[in-house]
């Protein structure tokens, strides 16, 4: 019968992190393993404090799941047992890898979806001085780099950015830092800059703003989506969704959440939370129906896990057996 246990792990970032909201200098992680002979399935979620969670109760609410586990619990139900959130991804990706690694058949052909390939990640560079943001721009060597904004001095960071990178393709990710007072004035700074896509620049509570005001750039949400039932509330005011599966739950509902926003003409990013690279692993599988994949987390680390997804450059490559799926 499978068995369920839960792990606590701490991997420390190269430097800091910085966003809108502080810092931090370790990803906390907690994973599902699910196992049954020689059969292991893995699953790795980031709590979050913004949606109310934290290390202790997901890796409780995980640990709550072990004798549904035992008795054969399986992605749909699981569903329905457990809301959206860190610790339903944990044992949702372990589920999947547990019946790719008993049936010999990869997640993706399981999924429905075309194999993972080499596909351009975002770089992320955090918060800082616009004259620290620019240095690390210029050195990043990266392809597509994705700024962390949300203070005061938003416009100078970005024209610094763009003078020391002039080639480099720009996101930007305001964590809910701007504001109705200043958004049309930091999104013309970001057209002017030629970025590509701003997240979710207001708090997810002022989000009805979006739908009054013109998009020089396109608006992606983050923080306002979390699973399907969040969807219809974004037709109308932004472009584009941040596709986390941190947030919706799981590959399950995150590849449901993915289609159903394509049905209704919203482009897709899939993103990730500062985490190894079995996190990201799943979230490839998600790429193929995306215009951005932010897929950076290990990058971040001062070490991965062995064996950790390989990258190239710019690019990130489909995970291997070993690692997931």
């Amino acid at each position: 019968m499978p068995q369920l246990t839960v792990s606590v792990e701490r991997f420390p970032i190269r430097g800091s992190f910085t966003i809108a909201r502080g810092s931090k200098t370790e990803a906390i992680v907690v994973t599902a393993e699910i196992r049954d002979g020689d059969a292991i399935g893995r699953g790795e979620c980031v709590p979050y404090a913004r949606y109310g969670e934290s290390v202790e109760g997901v890796a409780a609410a995980i640990d709550a799941m072990r004798a549904a586990i035992t008795h054969g619990l399986d992605r749909e139900s699981l569903q329905r047992l457990m809301p959206a959130g860190a610790a339903r991804n944990a044992i949702d990706c372990a589920l999947w890898d547990f019946e790719a690694k008993r049936s010999g058949r990869r997640a993706f052909e399981t999924a429905g979806v075309p194999a993972p390939s080499s596909v351009l990640t975002a770089y992320t560079i955090s918060l800082d001085t616009p004259e620290a943001m620019a240095s690390a721009a210029a050195r990043s060597g990266h392809d597509l780099l994705k700024l962390k904004l949300g203070a005061a001095g938003d416009a100078a960071r970005l024209a610094a950015i763009r003078a020391a990178a002039p080639h480099t393709r720009l996101i930007v990710d305001a964590n809910e830092g701007w504001s109705a007072g200043d958004l049309a004035a930091n999104l013309d700074a970001c057209a002017r800059a030629g970025v590509e896509l701003v997240e979710q620049p207001l708090p997810a509570e002022h989000d009805a703003l979006l739908a009054e005001i013109e998009h020089p750039v396109a608006i992606c949400a983050d923080e306002s989506v979390h699973g399907l039932d969040t969807l219809p509330h974004l037709v109308g005011r932004y472009d584009a969704i941040n596709v986390k599966l941190d947030k919706t739950g799981g590959l399950t509902e995150g590849l449901a959440l993915a289609k159903a926003a394509r049905e209704k003409g919203i482009d897709i990013m899939v993103g990730c939370m500062v985490a190894t690279s079995r996190a990201m692993a799943p979230a490839l599988l998600l790429a193929g129906l995306a215009r951005f994949v932010d897929l950076d987390g290990p990058l971040l680390l001062a070490h991965d896990r062995e064996p950790g997804l390989r990258y190239v450059g710019s690019r990130v490559l489909p995970p291997e057996p070993e690692l997931w799926g």
